[in-house]
């Protein structure tokens, strides 16, 4: 059966290490033809030329910090029926793209978002949403083991996440893409509105998963502390401009100042920020909100073809296995997983020790997905703190865990 054609498109900037941590897991996803556009600045684009899979890239330099030209930019090249978008601090479970790309059968299925895994590898981040027309977001119950297609009401829409998101290339072109005036921050929002607004569809795949890093930028410290505001001010104006009442405007804007404050306080009392830092990045918010009221809005410019021809990924069907270990063998463990990879599978390793500390999960620079944690630990938010169980069960039921997105065994992997 031929299955849909897919352009991924990676924006990455001044983050190479990443960037190449990114590659490596979309070089295991388990789909196809799909190509990989990566949309980056000169670091970037020279970490991925050293990749032994460079040739099978399309490369497009952008050195600008603005990440809706730049998306635009990767879809100029997208020859794919679906563009999808991840960003360059997140890496795909193997089965992403099969599960994200799925709903796309239905012929009124214009995009489809996944849920979003966070930094401890477990947790999620973000899951099944709507926004309503002040940019507000609600959670929403959906069935965890299918996707699920949806129709907004009038005045709201699905929100999907700029990691973990695809959209047809014809909509996308109808729409005009990505609104350049968003330079970071509520870009996917704008375009999730916009798909309502046109009357598309939109659905949710709970097992389409990606893990978002939240790497370090220009606009955020590693442990996630706001670095500067300006950008989030802008966009919160563009947005307004473009779907907000005006009558709405200025106690919509008082409303965002106050959630901003009180997020930037709640970390100068755990000893994240200094009081006059708090002041400067408020300073900030509100040089952006005035620079965004200026900002030309609309949307891009893109062709309603690619300007490349499709580049296919040699994707390589790979089988998907497991290593068990403790404290005391997980680096001949680790050993066994590299050879494993190397030899063209997947592989999850399992460190368990005698322990109650909480699970990670991490996918390493040397493509192994590697779990840690104790015996007696808690590996999701649900679970019990303190768990008394056999270090053979508790294998058991992490590897049953994960067994549909990454397969072990008789589950065999997606192709």
């Amino acid at each position: 059966m031929t299955r849909t054609s897919v352009s991924v498109v990676v924006v990455s900037r001044a983050r190479p290490d990443a960037l190449t941590r990114c590659i490596s897991g979309l070089a295991q996803v388990q789909y196809q033809p799909f190509e990989i556009i990566v949309v980056a600045d000169p670091s970037g684009i020279e970490a991925v030329e050293k990749l032994d899979c460079a040739e099978s890239l399309k490369l497009v330099p952008f050195d600008t910090p603005n990440i809706s030209a730049a998306r635009n930019a990767g879809i100029d090249v997208a020859a794919g029926d679906i563009v999808a978008f991840i960003d360059d601090d997140a890496v795909p479970e193997p089965t992403w793209l099969h599960y994200l790309i799925a709903p796309f059968e239905q012929s009124d299925v214009a995009a489809t978002g996944g849920f979003v895994i966070g930094r401890n590898g477990i947790s999620f981040q973000w899951k099944s949403r709507m926004i309503n027309a002040l940019g507000h977001t609600t959670p929403i119950e959906i069935p965890q083991d299918h996707a699920t297609v949806l129709h907004p009401p009038k005045g709201s829409a699905v929100k999907t996440e700029g990691t973990n998101m695809a959209v047809r290339r014809d909509v996308l072109a109808a729409l005009g893409g990505f609104d350049p005036a968003y330079h970071f921050y509520l870009d996917e929002t704008d375009l999730n509105m916009r798909l309502a607004q046109a009357g598309h569809a939109t659905a949710l795949c709970p097992r389409a998963l990606v893990h978002h890093g939240f790497a370090a930028s220009t606009r955020r410290r590693k442990d996630r502390v706001p670095a500067d505001l300006f950008d989030i001010g802008a966009s919160w104006a563009v947005f307004a401009r473009k779907i907000i009442p005006e009558t709405e405007r200025r106690a919509h804007w008082a409303e965002i100042v106050r959630h901003e404050r009180k997020r930037l306080l709640s970390h100068m009392v755990a000893g994240a920020l200094e009081p006059r830092q708090v002041r400067h990045l408020m300073r900030r918010l509100q040089s952006g909100h005035k620079e965004g009221g200026k900002r030309d809005v609309g949307t891009g410019k893109l062709t309603s073809h690619a300007s490349d021809a499709f580049r296919a990924f040699p994707v390589v069907s790979r089988s998907s296995s497991y290593i068990l270990a403790t404290p005391l063998t997980v680096t001949k463990k680790r050993k066994q997983a590299l050879d494993r990879v190397k030899n063209g599978e997947i592989v999850t390793l399992i460190v368990l020790s005698r322990s109650s500390m909480y699970h990670h999960v991490r996918f390493t620079e040397s493509g192994v997905w590697e779990q840690t944690g104790g015996q007696f630990g808690r590996a999701t938010r649900s679970s019990k703190r303190l768990r008394w169980v056999r270090r053979e069960v508790r294998f058991k039921d992490e590897i049953d865990r994960v067994v549909t997105i990454r397969g072990f065994g008789d589950a065999k992997l997606p192709l």
